[in-house]
């Protein structure tokens, strides 16, 4: 049976900032799962590209590359379209770097925030509890011990109610925080070893 609204005390806006906190935090998993499904893709395809361009075609690795969706493929295709055009050496390195650092700083883009909401929903449960247990107290002081023990038993569960709910908001989030990132730093070790691979076959070019 659902609690009623009025029933809540000082929990009732901790509770509807943890709801508004909830959502938030299951919309942004959603959409940095649509955004990170494709990051890890495209392992085949540039393998291929890799021996096209170590036969000496050029022209069909960078083709094959240019129509993955992955990080790890737009950095590649851009060393190839580099390379192809006689750009070697520490500026080229550089600006690979730089162009991985930003594949990177997109996918994580809001994470942090998913992150956040995961450490603040258990400081706010835990303050709402607080403020339940105060106010509890304070109707226990003002009753001059005419309270029965269910009066203050309910003041308890409804403040201890808030640090439930707390707790209900930060586990998805640290759980989706934390599957993310991994996943996002998979594919930041996907751009460098492919980024890698390709530079040490343009240096050992087939005899």
């Amino acid at each position: 049976m659902p609690v009623a609204w009025e029933s809540l005390g000082t929990g009732g806006p901790i509770i509807a900032l943890l709801t508004v906190l909830s959502l938030f935090s299951l919309t942004l998993i959603a959409v940095k799962v649509i955004q990170l499904w494709p990051v890890r893709g495209g392992a085949a395809r540039r393998a291929e590209a890799f021996g096209q361009w170590r036969e000496g075609d050029k022209h069909g690795a960078q083709q094959a590359v240019a129509a993955g969706r992955s990080p790890a493929d737009r950095v590649t295709a851009f060393a190839m379209q580099a390379l192809a055009k006689g750009f070697r050496g520490p500026r080229l390195e550089a600006e690979l770097m730089r162009r991985g650092n930003g594949e990177v700083a997109r996918m994580t883009g809001m994470i942090r925030t998913i992150e956040l909401i995961a450490v603040i929903s258990p400081l706010l449960g835990l303050l709402g509890t607080v403020l339940g247990m105060i106010q509890s107290f304070q109707e226990l002081e003002m009753a001059e011990g005419a309270a029965n023990a269910s009066v203050l038993a309910g003041g308890i569960w409804q403040a201890l109610l808030t640090t439930a709910a707390g707790l209900l908001v930060a586990i998805p989030a640290a759980v989706g925080a934390g599957l993310l990132s991994a996943r996002i730093e998979s594919a930041a070790q996907m751009i460098e070893s492919a980024v890698g691979e390709l530079l040490l076959i343009d240096e050992n070019p087939p005899v």
